[in-house]
């Protein structure tokens, strides 16, 4: 099941190609859109809203087309724009109840609907006072409402966390993830900072200058490297000798080594030679990758 496909789906504007034709696919869950600044992520997005016609290509969101069905798309999809956007002379509740009446919402449900909402994203008292008051992680927060209060089946979150600070990044990510997986809601969250989508998306795309580079589920990117970290209490040089003369290629990082892996036999090579010297093994962990390093890697290629 796809919540939203795109088939070589390009924008042209006079002097750049934003989105440069495009193909990928989307399933459930939380799913991370990484690019630079200037990739062409922003411009995607209003893209799948309908808000912003194509040069080129086709899209479909929750199954519906993109060019044809923009205003029934944004019935079902939630969106948190990246840049500020929020009146400052209105309170969060007067706020988020006015766009819960603007999506269908009888006002009664909307006020509801809004008092649960600003409560999931950490707004309490606060829900009360002028939105211009407001720090930029409540505003944060206020935006993220928002785009929950139509009950959507899809939320697209531009840049969440822009703005705010190491604590209010780590909150604003623990609220994302909650909504992919207690509330159900699938989730595409953009990013330029790589390491946050690693913490809480299933699937990451990859794009820059409008092209795709790669999509792949999250353990993909973090699939094991091939070198294996072994510690050892003591003997360290001994080990490193007898490894090379079985063949392996060995360095040493410290109190540690990192052995190459040319297949099972590596392992095999590391248990027999810690028995046979009769040294005591502390660690042996393999190397993963981390979605910057990938991401390197995939614009390192192009």
């Amino acid at each position: 099941m796809h919540i939203l496909a795109t088939e070589g789906l390009t924008k042209r504007f006079p002097t750049v190609t934003a989105v440069d034709a495009l193909t990928v696919t989307v399933g459930p869950g939380v799913t991370g859109l990484v690019g630079a600044n200037g990739a062409g992520k922003s411009t995607l997005i209003k893209m799948l809203l309908g808000l912003l016609p194509p040069s080129g290509g086709a899209a479909r969101v929750l199954d519906l087309d993109v060019t044809a069905q923009g205003a029934e798309i944004r019935r079902l999809v939630g969106y948190m724009p990246e840049h500020e956007c929020l009146p400052p002379d209105v309170s969060a509740t007067e706020l988020v109840v006015h766009l819960a009446q603007m999506s269908g919402l009888p006002r009664t449900a909307a006020r509801e609907r809004a008092a649960d909402v600003l409560r999931h994203v950490g707004l309490a008292e606060e829900r009360y006072r002028a939105v211009g008051g407001y720090s930029t992680g409540m505003k944060q927060r206020v935006k993220l409402a928002q785009a929950l209060v139509h009950d959507p089946k899809l939320i697209f979150l531009d840049e969440p966390t822009n703005g705010l600070d190491p604590r209010g990044r780590d909150e604003m990510l623990t609220l994302i993830r909650r909504i992919g997986t207690e509330f159900g809601i699938s989730v595409l969250v953009t990013s330029h900072l790589l390491g946050e989508l690693e913490r809480i998306c299933d699937h990451v795309i990859v794009i820059d200058g409008g092209r795709l580079l790669r999509s792949s589920a999250i353990g993909e990117y973090t699939q094991a490297t091939q070198t294996v970290t072994v510690e050892v209490d003591e003997g360290l040089e001994p080990l490193a000798d007898r490894l090379t003369a079985d063949g392996q290629t060995v360095s040493q990082q410290g109190r540690m080594l990192v052995v190459k892996v040319l297949g099972p036999e590596t392992f095999d090579a590391i248990r027999d030679a810690t028995v046979d010297l009769d040294l005591c093994l502390i660690r042996l962990e393999q190397g993963r990758h981390r979605i910057e390093d990938v991401f390197r890697e995939e614009v390192a290629g192009v």
